[in-house]
C-alpha cells in the first residue's frame, strides 16, 4: 500500500478541488484546450529539470513510494505532479475569481464599467 503513497496524495489533491468545478462550475476542465495550453510549459520544463537533476544526482526518489512505473526516465507519478498540481492551482485560481466579480485574472477583456479597474471610464 506505501507504494500507492505519491499517487493517494496527487488523487486526493484533485478530489479536493474538484467541487471547485462542480459546485462553482468554474469550467476549467470544459476548456481542456485552454488548460493544455496552461499546463505545457511547466510540464516540459519541470520534466526536463527533474530528468537533470536526477540524472546529475541532485536528489533521487523514494522508491518505497512509487508504483515503479516510469515515463519519460523519472516516476509516472513524478511527471503527474507537474499535471496535478498545476490543475489545482487553475481550479483554485478560476474559483477566487468566479467569486470576485470583476476581477481579471487571464486574457479576458476588461469590464468598462468596473469601477476597480483603474482604467475604466466609470473612474
Amino acid at each position: 500500500m506505501r507504494r500507492l503513497s505519491y499517487l493517494a496524495v496527487l488523487a486526493a489533491c484533485l478530489l479536493g478541488t474538484l467541487p471547485l468545478e462542480l459546485l462553482l462550475r468554474v469550467r476549467v476542465y470544459a476548456r481542456w484546450r485552454r488548460l493544455l495550453v496552461a499546463l505545457a510549459p511547466g510540464l516540459v520544463l519541470g520534466v526536463a529539470w527533474d530528468e537533470y537533476a536526477v540524472r546529475h544526482g541532485h536528489w533521487h526518489f523514494d522508491h518505497r513510494y512509487l508504483t515503479g512505473l516510469e515515463l519519460a526516465g523519472l516516476p509516472v507519478e513524478e511527471v503527474l505532479f507537474f499535471v496535478v498540481i498545476p490543475i489545482c492551482a487553475v481550479l483554485t485560481l478560476e474559483a477566487v475569481a468566479r467569486r470576485r466579480p470583476g476581477w481579471l485574472i487571464g486574457d479576458e477583456p476588461p469590464d468598462p464599467a468596473d469601477p476597480a479597474d483603474p482604467e475604466s471610464p466609470a473612474r
